[in-house]
């Protein structure tokens, strides 16, 4: 009896995921507890294990786009064959093949051996490809519909270069050294598509406002550079600089409660904790995980929230429960290499900091110009529920703690 694997419910507006990788191989003998498949929203990645011991059948391809409960597996149980975990037996293949026949009104040149998703089959059909010239990536070399569409953009290039080359000959006049410009296309993900309506929408919802200032980061960096043998050794984990960043925005947030608001609906809601999110770049975009409880956080448990944060990013693990509730997120571009810029607001928080690259510049102090490591600030703000006076107070407060570091470790 078969057994069918589907697309869990991860989040209230979620409604659909992508088939992201296969773990395990159509045909292929697997355990309860091993992980089959990895499916991924606009938020997060979720693996996908087996709940019993049997044969595995892919009912989707990577790329693949369901619905949440749509099936996306089967387990067909049986005994594992001899020896250990392996593909299904020869004799069952067929069974298997049959599943991936040519849709009605295939071009006829369409073995029943060509291995391809119905979704890849049916863009072929429209697009008047012929399956049997193509070479599956998908498991087993089946063809999946990425397959199709990018034979779909190569013979659509082929077809734009004919027509150029047709033209170029009929005219009396041709220009020697001139080339068809290629191009790529691929459907967003689901991640960037959210993250691009999440920044249109805050910019269309907001009335967002910047404001700047700079900190001198001399006071930080003596700090650490002499305590920083002796943290690691009791916390196994280094200081750096996004706690002292998150100490001083917690100050400020407590000093200016309007910045630690949020408007919903026609009312302003206040918050009273202090939930702080770190925007995270990944090869799969940006994710804020929030780090809870900041203000009774010690340095050192900030710099390990921080730390684990970054190998679920890494690994894929960071749930939805991790990216929500935050009151306030910074960023810093400056890992990248940015000197200043104007961060978008997180909806519906009411304030983002944005941390900038840290470099040495003149600067005046008592009546002399010395070099020092100075890095800008940017305060974007909701000017609807924040005022400018609020905003530079805030501001000025994250400078001033930043600047004199051992009041925030003396809390």
């Amino acid at each position: 009896m078969a057994h069918e694997i589907k697309i869990p419910s991860v989040g209230e507006s979620i409604t659909s995921a992508t088939l992201g990788t296969w773990h395990k191989a159509e045909g292929e003998y697997v355990r309860a507890g091993d992980v089959l498949l990895t499916i991924e929203t606009d938020k997060i990645s979720t693996e996908l294990e087996s709940d019993r011991d049997g044969f595995l059948h892919h009912l989707a391809a990577v790329g693949d786009e369901l619905a949440i409960g749509a099936p996306v597996a089967s387990i067909k149980e049986g005994e594992a064959p001899a020896g250990s975990a392996a593909p299904a037996p020869a004799q069952e293949a067929p069974k298997e093949e049959a599943a991936a026949a040519p849709a009605p009104g295939a071009a006829a040149s369409e073995s029943v051996d060509v291995k391809a998703t119905p979704v890849a089959r049916k863009i072929a059909e429209g697009e008047g490809i012929d399956l049997s010239s193509l070479s599956g990536t998908g498991a087993g070399g089946k063809i999946t519909k990425a397959d199709v569409l990018d034979a779909a953009s190569d013979h659509s290039a082929a077809k734009q270069q004919a027509s150029a080359s047709a033209s170029a000959s009929a005219e009396p006049v041709t220009t020697s050294g001139s080339s068809l410009k290629k191009t790529t296309r691929k459907k967003m993900s689901p991640l960037r598509r959210k993250i691009a309506t999440h920044l249109v929408n805050a910019q269309h919802e907001a009335a967002i406002l910047t404001t700047f200032n700079e900190v001198d980061m001399t006071a930080i960096m003596d700090l650490r550079k002499r305590v920083q043998d002796d943290f690691v050794a009791r916390h196994g984990v280094k200081l750096g600089f996004m706690s002292f960043f998150i100490k001083a925005v917690v100050d400020a947030l407590q000093a200016v409660p309007a910045v630690n608001a949020q408007i919903e609906g026609d009312e302003i809601i206040e918050n009273h904790f202090y939930d702080i999110g770190v925007a995270v770049g990944t090869d799969k975009g940006l994710m804020v995980p929030v780090i809870r409880d900041c203000e009774q956080k010690t340095f050192a448990g900030i710099e390990k929230g921080i730390v684990e944060y970054a190998s679920k990013a890494r690994d894929g693990k960071i749930s939805l429960a991790d990216l929500q509730g935050g009151v306030f997120t910074i960023t810093n571009g400056g890992i990248y290499g940015s000197l200043l810029s104007t961060p978008i607001l997180n909806p519906p928080q009411s304030g983002i900091l944005g941390m900038h690259s840290i470099q040495q510049r003149p600067v005046a102090l008592n009546g002399q110009v010395v070099i020092r490591p100075m890095m800008y600030l940017a305060l974007s703000y909701d000017h609807r529920i924040v005022d400018g006076k609020e905003a530079v107070t805030f501001l000025v407060r994250v400078k001033d703690c930043l600047e004199n570091p051992e009041r925030l470790m003396l809390g």
